[in-house]
Parts: C-alpha cells; structure tokens; sequence
C-alpha cells in the first residue's frame, strides 16, 4: 500500500506542474511571438514483476514531468500598420542585446520603438537606439545595436538562424537565451516584413483541453490515494481481530 500511496502522490504532483504549463500557455495566448510550452512525460523505475505461470506483469512508480519542450512553429501575423513593428516570415529571430549585462537574447516579438540619447561626442547631437519595450536594444545583420542619427533614417533589422533550437532557455515570455547545446548562430535569408507582428502560436482549444485531461488525471491520482488508505485501513483491522 505504501507503493500505491507513492505512486498516487507523485502522479497527483506531477499533473498539477502539467496544468501549471497549459495555464501558463492560455496566459500568453496574446503575447506576440511567444511560442507554446509542451510537457513531456517519462517512466519512474519501470521494471517486470513475474507472475502466474511466469507471465510477466509491469511494475513501476508512476511517472514524472521530465521537461517541457517549446513549439517553434510560427504564429498568426497581424498587420499593425506600424513603421517599427516588425515579423519574419519563415525561420529567424531578432537578436536584442542588454546594455547593463552584454548578454544578448532572442526573440521573434518585433514590437520594437526609438530610444533617445545624447551624442557622447557632441552632447548637442542626438541619436536613437532601436529597442524593445524594455530597453535592450535590437541587432543589425552584423551583430551590432541599430543606432541612427535621424528618427527617420533607413534602416535594416538582422535576423538570425540558430543551429538546434532543443535546450534553447526561456528568458522571460518570448525571449530566449543561447547556450553551448544549441550549437552556432549565424545571419538567416529570412523576410522581415515590416508593420506586421507576430502572434502567440497557442492553440486555445488544445490547452483548454489539455487542462481538462490534467484535472481528470489529478482527480483520479487523489482518488487512488483515498482508494489506497481505505485498503489499508481495512486490512490493519482485519489484523487486530
């Protein structure tokens, strides 16, 4: 019965870390270009217990959520009409880089705007950096911060191709961060299309269902708890009779 208790409480935490992730999913069903979550499943300490006439019975201790991988498929795009709202229409992202820290992270979110500063060399000039709305400034095709010396100057955002997208880390909604598994990055051929962004590729009846499925499971993990307990109770007092 200890066995039926662990494998009820493992399996009732583990669905509700399931509906942590769809909930978070229908929560950013608006964000552009943040791409849905997925939970992966795996089997804890599965082996073959021998049973009559060595027939062989499945043993194991339920599983647990290994990992959630990122759905890279693109989303919707909607025309904005704006002149620094930007999507890539096909594979990329836009590179953004973080002043305070130098770290650079990427995106497909292409909400971007001007920000104002002065000239170091003539404090009586200004020139505008091309960022996102929290201030990281977006990358050319060269690797380098946009900065313009007239709001209305020409200019060209970089997009960028990243070798393995598996193991790339989520930095906040849809921003994420390169590490050495995800292999090289280089400048990609990819469509800007400008006045256009990119939607959230969450599908809102596919999560919603996704939330049903996990409320059942947890449902009947707590239900093979009580299930359990009654058992044993039955049993302590058929032993003390």
């Amino acid at each position: 019965m200890l066995q039926a208790f662990y494998s009820a409480t493992v399996g009732a935490q583990q669905q509700m870390l399931r509906m942590n992730v769809y909930s978070n999913n229908i929560s950013n069903v608006n964000t552009h270009g943040y791409k849905n979550q997925v939970p992966a499943f795996q089997s804890l300490m599965y082996g073959m217990l021998e049973g009559i006439e060595g027939s062989q019975l499945p043993r194991g201790s339920g599983t647990v959520m290994a990992l959630t991988g990122t759905n890279m498929e693109n989303g919707t795009f909607e025309a904005t009409g704006k002149d620094l709202d930007f999507a890539i229409a096909g594979e990329g992202f836009f590179g953004v880089y973080e002043p305070a820290t130098g770290q650079v992270t990427f995106t497909r979110d292409g909400s971007f705007m001007l920000s104002q500063v002065q000239s170091e060399e003539d404090p009586g000039a200004l020139s505008y950096y091309l960022c996102d709305g929290e201030g990281r400034q977006v990358l050319d095709n060269t690797g380098y911060p946009i900065v313009l010396s007239d709001p209305d100057q020409d200019f060209q955002v970089g997009v960028f191709t990243i070798q393995y997208h598996d193991g790339l880390e989520r930095v906040g909604s849809s921003r994420f961060l390169m590490g050495e598994k995800n292999g090289a990055v280089w400048v990609g051929d990819a469509q800007v299309m400008r006045g256009f962004l990119e939607g959230s590729n969450v599908d809102l009846a596919t999560e919603i269902s996704g939330v049903i499925e996990a409320q059942r499971s947890y449902s009947y993990a707590l239900r093979m708890v009580s299930t359990a307990d009654e058992v044993e109770t039955t049993i302590n007092n058929l032993a003390s009779r």
